[in-house]
């Protein structure tokens, strides 16, 4: 199927490097908030990317649950593809794509487990049917068909009653520290703004990119 021509241009704003604030955590707050505001279904959705042992990437699309300048949390099954590759590389990338607004946002940097005590924290906010999902889904791992997994999820129901739900060993978050930044704003004609953040001794260094 040829697709070439389906195109549109990008006329929503632009982004000027006076405008930008010197800490990319500010930067990310202001638009994270002005995503949050429109009518994009999902504006905490970012694409985490991870790498295995053998070089091979893989992507994926999770939810941001909280952040600080730290870093940015997800939480994820541990026996999962994901964190069997961040155990061998924990080198990720993050990419938030508002296209409503024409924008995205690349977040390089490590993850490193969270606190056990920090991932019960969430896990209890969580409402009770997605406790008990995260018990009986053995992510990543072969399926023999959804019935069977619909069958153990009945299961767990039945046996928790109206018990708390504990939080299973293999369950927990990631904190993604991040290294490098990129905002992106699509301009006219393809001629895209785009600004790198670096960290530095005493802040960080940011950069116009060509697009």
């Amino acid at each position: 199927m040829d697709i070439s021509n389906f195109r549109r241009e990008y006329l929503k704003g632009g982004l000027k490097r006076e405008h930008l604030a010197a800490d990319p955590v500010d930067q990310f707050t202001d638009w994270f908030e002005q995503a949050r505001k429109t009518d994009i279904a999902d504006p905490t959705a970012m694409i985490l990317a991870t790498v295995d042992s053998t070089g091979r990437p893989s992507q994926r699309t999770v939810l941001l649950k909280y952040y600080d300048s730290g870093g940015y949390v997800f939480f994820t099954n541990y026996e999962s593809r994901k964190a069997k590759e961040i155990a061998e590389n924990p080198k990720v990338s993050l990419l938030f794509v508002w296209l409503e607004l024409e924008r995205q946002i690349m977040i390089n940097g490590q993850a490193r487990k969270i606190s056990t005590a920090e991932s019960a924290k969430y896990f209890m906010s969580r409402p009770k049917e997605s406790q008990v999902a995260a018990w009986v889904s053995s992510q990543s791992h072969k399926l023999s068909s959804r019935q069977m997994l619909m069958q153990k999820f009945a299961e767990m129901k039945k046996k928790i009653g109206e018990g708390q739900v504990p939080l299973p060993s293999f369950w927990g978050g990631y904190k993604v520290v991040p290294d490098e930044y990129e905002f992106w704003q699509g301009r006219k004609n393809r001629l895209h703004d785009r600004f790198h953040y670096l960290p530095t001794s005493d802040g960080w260094q940011i950069e116009r990119l060509a697009p």
